[in-house]
This record gives C-alpha cells, sequence and structure tokens, in this order.
C-alpha cells in the first residue's frame, strides 16, 4: 500500500498577495468596532462581579477632622448615602400609585433593589434598574407617569450616579445612552401621559448634568492620585540621588585620609630595611612585598574615585579639616549673629583622621542647618572625649523671630549626609526638636583604644 499526498496549488504571488486582497478595513469601521468593544467590556463582560462598596480611607480630609467613633461612623458615609436614595425611591413608590398600597410596595421594592445592589455588583444594578423600571411601567401604566414612573427616576438617578462613581468615565457615557434607547423604547410601548407630555427627555438631561458632574469629579480624583505618586516618586529619586551624592562627597573626602595612610605604609616599608644592619633577604623581600600592595591599592582607591568624581571637580589644595579646626568654623558661624558656645569633656586625644573629618562635617552640617532654618537662635557644641569613642552633641535654642524663617531652597536632606557619616563608622545618631522649641542633634563615634593608640603613635 502506498501513501499519496496531494498539495494544493499555490498562487502565483504567493501568500502575500492572497492577504493584500483582502480590503482593508476603513478607519470609520475601526472606530466603530473599538467602541463597541470598549461597550462589551464596560456594561457586559463581568457585569455581575462581585465588588463590595469600600468604606472611605483614613486618609480622605472629611476623616482626618474627625477622631473616634465619629470616624468610624463617617467611614460609612457612601453607603448611608445610597441606602438615603433607596428610602427616597421608596417613599415616591408608597405615595404615588392613586392609593393601591400593594401596588405601591412591589413598585418600591423593584425601585429599591437596584438602587441596594450598587453596593456589591454595580455594573449588574445598572442592568437591573432598567428591567425594574420596565416592570413598574407596565404596573404603574394606568395612573403612573409616562415612561418613568416617580419611583424608577429616582432609582434610576441614583444607580448612574454610583455606577458612574465606582467605574470609569466612559461608562457613564455607555450607560447613559442605554438609558436614552430605553427612554424612547418605553415611550414607544407605553405611549405619552394624557396630554401628550412625556418625561424622557428630562429624565436624559438630568442624568446628562449628573453624569458630567461625577465624570468631572472622577477624573479630577484620577488625575490627583497620578500626580500624588509621581510627586511621592519624584520625592524619593531625590533623596536617593541626594544620598548617592553624600555617599560621593564622603569618598572624596576620605580618599585623601586613606591615601595620606597608605603613603607612609609604603615609604615605612621602602625604609625599613635600611634601618637594620644586615637585613636577612626574608625580611627585605617582605617589606618589598607591602610596599608593592600598598602602592597597588594606593592606585585601585584613586582608579575607583576617578568614577565617582565629577567633571568639573577639583581637589582642595588645603588637608581635609579636623576637630583642630573647629574654632575657625564657630568663629565663622559667630560673625552670622548667633552666638555659639563650644563645651569639651574628657581628655583631649588625636583620634583617627576619618573620626575628625567625619565630626567636623557634622558639626559644620547641624550649625548650617540651625543658620538656615532657626536664624538668630544661639547654639551650644558639646565634645566629649570618652574611652569608646568620641560623643558629639549640637542643640539650638527656639527662633527669636518666627517671621523671619523663610523657605529654604536647599533638599532638605542635611540629616541624611549626617546619618550617612555616622552609619560609615558604626556610631549613633539622634535628631529631634527639642522641649524649648529649639532642635538638637547627637552623635557618639565609637573609637576602638588599639585604633586611637596606633594613630596616637603616627
Amino acid at each position: 500500500m502506498t501513501d499519496t499526498t496531494q498539495t494544493q496549488p499555490t498562487p502565483s504571488g504567493g501568500a502575500d498577495e492572497t492577504f493584500s486582497a483582502i480590503k482593508p478595513r476603513s478607519p470609520e469601521f475601526r472606530l466603530a468596532a473599538d467602541a463597541l468593544r470598549g461597550m462589551r467590556q464596560d456594561l457586559f463582560h463581568d457585569a455581575f462581579a462581585y465588588r463590595p462598596l469600600p468604606r472611605l480611607g483614613s486618609e480622605r480630609p472629611l476623616l482626618r477632622r474627625l477622631s473616634g467613633r465619629a470616624r468610624a461612623y463617617a467611614a460609612w458615609t457612601p453607603h448611608a448615602t445610597v441606602a438615603l436614595g433607596g428610602v427616597l425611591a421608596l417613599t415616591a413608590a408608597t405615595s404615588s400609585f392613586g392609593g393601591s398600597t400593594l401596588t405601591g410596595l412591589l413598585c418600591g421594592l423593584l425601585a429599591v433593589i437596584p438602587v441596594a445592589l450598587t453596593l456589591i455588583r454595580p455594573v449588574g444594578a445598572f442592568w437591573l434598574s432598567l428591567a425594574s423600571t420596565l416592570v413598574v411601567g407596565v404596573l404603574s401604566r394606568p395612573w403612573g407617569d409616562r415612561p418613568w414612573a416617580q419611583c424608577s427616576a429616582i432609582s434610576h438617578v441614583v444607580v448612574l450616579t454610583v455606577v458612574a462613581a465606582r467605574t470609569r468615565p466612559r461608562t457613564a457615557a455607555w450607560m447613559w445612552a442605554a438609558t436614552a434607547f430605553y427612554g424612547f423604547f418605553a415611550e414607544a410601548l407605553f405611549g405619552t401621559g394624557p396630554f401628550g407630555s412625556s418625561d424622557t427627555a428630562p429624565m436624559l438631561v438630568l442624568s446628562a448634568l449628573i453624569l458630567l458632574v461625577v465624570t468631572v469629579w472622577h477624573i479630577r480624583r484620577t488625575a490627583e492620585e497620578v500626580v500624588s505618586a509621581q510627586q511621592t516618586e519624584t520625592a524619593h529619586e531625590r533623596s536617593r540621588r541626594t544620598l548617592l551624592e553624600e555617599r560621593t562627597t564622603i569618598a572624596r573626602e576620605l580618599h585623601d585620609v586613606v591615601a595620606h595612610h597608605m603613603s607612609v605604609v609604603a615609604i615605612q616599608a621602602e625604609a625599613a630595611p635600611y634601618r637594620v644592619e644586615n637585613p636577612p633577604p626574608e625580611l627585605e623581600r617582605a617589606f618589598a612585598v607591602i610596599r608593592e600592595n600598598a602602592v597597588a591599592a594606593l592606585t585601585e582607591l584613586r582608579r575607583v574615585l576617578g568614577v565617582v568624581r565629577a567633571e568639573d571637580y577639583e581637589a582642595p589644595d588645603a588637608p581635609q579639616p579636623t576637630l583642630a579646626d573647629l574654632d575657625a568654623l564657630l568663629a565663622n558661624v559667630r560673625e552670622a549673629g548667633p552666638e555659639v558656645a563650644k563645651v569639651v569633656t574628657g581628655a583631649v586625644r588625636e583620634l583617627p583622621q576619618g573620626v575628625e573629618l567625619s565630626a567636623y562635617r557634622i558639626v559644620q552640617e547641624a550649625l548650617s542647618n540651625t543658620l538656615r532654618h532657626a536664624p538668630g537662635a544661639d547654639a551650644r557644641v558639646e565634645i566629649g572625649y570618652v574611652l569608646g569613642g568620641l560623643g558629639l552633641r549640637i542643640v539650638n535654642g527656639p527662633v527669636p523671630d518666627p517671621s523671619s524663617v523663610k523657605p529654604s531652597p536647599g533638599a532638605g536632606h542635611g540629616v541624611t549626609g549626617m546619618r550617612e557619616r555616622v552609619a560609615m563608622l558604626n556610631g549613633g545618631m539622634t535628631a529631634g526638636p527639642t522641649a524649648e522649641g529649639g532642635y538638637e542633634v547627637t552623635v557618639f563615634l565609637p573609637v576602638a583604644a588599639a585604633d586611637a593608640g596606633i594613630e596616637s603613635e603616627a
């Protein structure tokens, strides 16, 4: 048995020619198709999905002004508003149908159910509202308004408002179009009133105004949320950028300190063999290896610093400041107006240059914040040399004239830089307002006893 395969002949132009023969859709057709697709997505897809109405969040301005039980009750304001609309529809039904209590009660229930359904299934409540409006129109035909009964009109307006507030603005347009279609359909089905009057046009005008207001509110709220999210992201990015800039500044400053130590190690390793008569070859090789490693580390340090250094950065000619230069800093601050006191406790000793530099920069930044945010306030700088390290306390008093405080043009991240320096040295820091109305910065920089002794010998 032999299997044979038959192949269909293809056009000479190939598949591209076949598909090119299909006439492309016109822009109008695509616009209509997109509109129908949007209507199906907004009004038909998962129309009866369970979406409970949430309570008001605590970030709302209304709830921020309340406290305790009043705030808990106010969080249910949307639900209470919907319930009030249902009560109005029920009242209108029981008082509009010519004394027929049973018919009025039945029409009232048909008007209330869609309103209640907006709390859990908003889009489904809209379709149920149209269906119940049709049923109420049949029940109230002898004496009710045409084609909208009073209770159905109230119920449908409440449903439109709630659903438009809980969905996208495009859904409001589709609901209004469906309402208009029902109005003309019901008018053709039930006819007009006894004097040829119809309430379809007033209903459409009223619903259009309400939906327009809700849509504008919805768009504004969405825009505010987008702007708030962008502001939060911008503030976060600004904080990160400031943090990276501060770390880069610290790296530049510490480069001089570390480079000095590495240079001393290299020079001492090179000179050490000449201080001993007839040093053994092993000792000479050991010192040569130490010098080579020190030079290599210094080269790598400069290469890494070149990556983080800005193009317009110029290395300072003077050495990095230490606590010995603090008196000159305080004198410059006193020339700006405020009185700055300095108190030193403990046995003054020389500390590692990294600690000295960080302590100086912390005091400098704290006093700069005092001049910027508390002009005219006196300040006090306390330096404590303790066994385990160095303690700093910079505190300023209240502002003499609050009206003299102007918005700071800076990024407001001076405290962030201080925290970075403290964290680099595994220290601790607290910063915050004082009971007298001033501001206080307290820092502790740990220094091991062995490090202090080595630094003193150097």
